[in-house]
């Protein structure tokens, strides 16, 4: 079985790709920071704008927001965890 996806460059570095009509849009880091708090579970739904995880860096709480609404099909982050830039957070459907 072959898939195709197709790569789409969002704001922010985030990206969408689209897969058999269903839009899959990935969160990424922007920064290296510690996860401080995951709001979110696998299997929410969440609205355009709404907190995933807020991050810890350089004493500053950065919250990373949905860019779509959707479902959450895939989280890859946990409390306590230390983030690189580009690191997957989570997958939204």
């Amino acid at each position: 079985m072959t898939r195709a996806f197709t790569l789409i460059e969002t704001r922010a570095g985030r990206r969408r790709r689209l897969r058999r009509g269903a839009a899959v849009a990935e969160v990424r880091a922007e920064m290296v920071a510690n996860v401080w708090k995951v709001v979110v579970n696998e299997g929410d739904q969440v609205e355009d704008g709404d907190t995933l995880v807020i991050l810890e860096s350089m004493k500053m709480e950065i919250p990373v927001l949905a860019e779509d609404s959707g479902t959450i099909t895939s989280l890859k982050v946990a409390e306590g965890d230390v983030i690189q830039e580009g690191h997957l957070i989570a997958v939204i459907e």
